[in-house]
């Protein structure tokens, strides 16, 4: 399956037990074998789950529609590797680094998919960190969502991602504060087929229309 060019759209998803679970759209950084950088625009529509009285979820713990809704005014930059179980955020003050813990990205011809695995954790500038959502990972492994054992793992890769920024590993040797996305990429929008878990029934970019 193809590499995806600088500024091409793209879309995050979010998958559960085969159905998209959440959505976003996104723009490509850099995509090579070693290290795929996405970048989130401000304000762009998402599709995000929301539970029977309108509420947003963030894990699948109730039944479950997908809603639009416009992110936040903030951009984010993220940063995955081919196989690892999560994917770093250049985060805000007071928080350097955001590590998302999930399943290794997997390509698919309109972006990529991944599955959440809750937990989370902050790394601030001076090197301190802390695990995010612990609540949300205990609840998931009492509904059954998760097992025991799946959150000892998530746990040992979120400590993984640690080490890995605080030895400043590449990408983390240099100082991404004043990256800025080029201001001629297009704002990156959910693109037809975005809900479609059968991704082999969505066209490539590049193929063309049928009948054309």
């Amino acid at each position: 399956m193809r590499r995806f060019e600088p500024g091409e759209p793209v879309v995050l998803r979010e998958l559960w037990r085969g159905r998209v679970f959440a959505a976003r759209p996104a723009t490509v950084v850099w995509d090579e074998p070693d290290l795929l950088v996405l970048y989130v625009p401000p304000r762009v529509t998402c599709a995000v789950p929301v539970g029977p009285e309108g509420e947003e979820l963030r894990i699948p713990d109730r039944p479950f529609e997908l809603e639009l809704r416009e992110r936040g005014s903030t951009g984010v930059l993220s940063f995955a590797w081919p196989e690892e179980p999560f994917g770093v955020l250049r985060w805000t003050v007071p928080w350097a680094w955001y590590v998302n813990l999930q399943e290794p990205l997997r390509r698919t011809p309109i972006g990529f998919d991944t599955t959440d695995h809750a937990l989370d954790v902050l790394i601030a500038r001076d090197g301190s960190w802390c695990w995010k959502d612990e609540e949300e990972l205990e609840r998931a492994v009492r509904l059954g969502l998760f097992s025991p054992a799946d959150a000892e793992r998530f746990r040992a890769d979120g400590r993984r991602a640690v080490r890995r920024i605080l030895a400043r590993e590449p990408p983390f040797d240099l100082d991404w504060t004043d990256w800025r996305p080029d201001p001629s990429w297009p704002t990156p929008t959910l693109p037809e087929g975005w809900d479609a878990v059968a991704l082999a029934e969505v066209p490539r970019r590049d193929a063309p229309a049928e009948g054309g």
